[in-house]
């Protein structure tokens, strides 16, 4: 995955008509879907996504295991197909969107806004998040090869070195784990936002030690 705009995730996209003419997603595997991800967004709003079986999301959505399982392997890659439009979003803003967000702004300040951003949707998304994060699943997914590709290059912008040491390190504030653990302990969006803006600051504003 790069920064060229393509799609961050395949898995929940429908089956498109090719440019030779195949026919669209059929009505009935389009209305099974919606089910799907409708049932699974309830699950998730409503208990720890991790306990969450594949079981549990076809009985939820009155469809069969043979169904569930030929559009989506496992209850990650149904998190992740929820999550698609949010980051796709996201992904839009740094990619085009106004500084400090988008280009245009030094780097230290684009991390702080994309922190920023980063928290937002957590606090609205979190619970999905931790599904689509099961396991080792959260390095694997296109949302976070963006992430990284997005930190390397404003890290490589600020002339910090050895920029591919510090990639995973300051994304790792934003695991949803990490967030739910923050909230419980008391702290607030804006105060886990502000930390994590100086946080950018000493890493890649002016001053910084090399």
């Amino acid at each position: 995955m790069d920064l060229v705009g393509r799609p961050l995730f395949d898995s929940a996209a429908p089956d498109a008509g090719s440019a030779s003419g195949a026919p669209s997603e059929r009505a009935d595997a389009a209305r099974n879907r919606a089910k799907v991800l409708a049932a699974a967004a309830e699950l998730f709003a409503g208990r720890d996504p991790r306990a969450i079986t594949m079981d549990d999301v076809a009985k939820a959505a009155g469809v069969g295991r043979g169904t569930l399982y030929r559009r989506y392997p496992d209850v990650a890659s149904i998190a992740v197909a929820l999550l698609d439009e949010h980051e796709r979003a996201l992904q839009e803003k740094l990619l085009g969107g106004q500084p400090p967000l988008g280009p245009g702004a030094p780097p230290a300040e684009r991390l702080a806004a994309f922190y920023a951003a980063m928290i937002e949707l957590l606090d609205t998304h979190a619970h999905l998040v931790l599904g689509a994060e099961t396991g080792g699943t959260r390095f694997r997914t296109g949302a976070y090869q963006f992430w990284a590709v997005h930190v390397r290059s404003l890290l490589t912008e600020a002339a910090v070195p050895e920029p591919d040491s510090l990639v995973d390190t300051l994304l790792a504030p934003l695991a949803a784990e990490v967030y739910l653990r923050q909230r419980e302990r008391g702290l607030t969006p804006d105060a886990i936002t502000g930390g994590l803006a100086r946080l950018a600051h000493r890493m890649l504003g002016p001053g910084r030690e090399s």
